[in-house]
């Protein structure tokens, strides 16, 4: 069995008809677009409890569901990082609420907040990172609005 070295947790957010990005901006480098989320940490209870955390962090925002869709494995020194890829929907938004430290690090370039139409074809326009991730995007929009579209049922 491999160690699980790593974990994030990503949202592929959906704000009504539109995916919500952060647009990177990186001296020396195109730009790139990334999903909202970030590493789980420790005191982080679960996958989905680091999910609110980074979109807090990231957007000042609030989630109002959160399904998980899909894994995205990496090989890294000493075992694999696995990617948690939520499909999510947007509650509220407040960028000045923004807590996240990698904003008061100018070195780091820029973190943009952007909204794109979520269409296949707006997907594979971007530079989105992973490319895993933008793939399973675009073969998945349909999907993803569904899931996060179908009330959930009691057992």
């Amino acid at each position: 069995m491999t160690d699980i070295v790593k974990r994030n947790a990503r949202a592929i957010l959906l704000d009504g008809d539109e995916l919500v990005l952060i647009k990177r901006t990186k001296p020396d480098r195109e730009p790139y677009w990334v999903s909202v989320g970030g590493g789980v940490e420790e005191e982080d209870a679960t996958i989905e409890a680091a999910l609110h955390r980074e979109v807090f962090e990231e957007l000042g925002g609030k989630l109002e569901r959160a399904e998980l869709v899909h894994l995205i494995t990496d090989g890294l020194e000493g075992g694999v990082g696995v990617q948690h890829i939520f499909a999510a929907r947007l509650e509220s938004m407040d960028l000045a609420a923004r807590t996240g430290t990698e904003f008061d690090k100018p070195e780091r370039g820029g973190y943009e907040v952007v909204r794109v139409p979520f269409t296949a074809q707006a997907v594979r326009e971007l530079n989105l990172m992973p490319p895993e991730l933008a793939e399973f995007i675009a073969t998945n929009t349909d999907a993803i609005t569904s899931v996060l579209d179908t009330p959930i049922r009691e057992a």
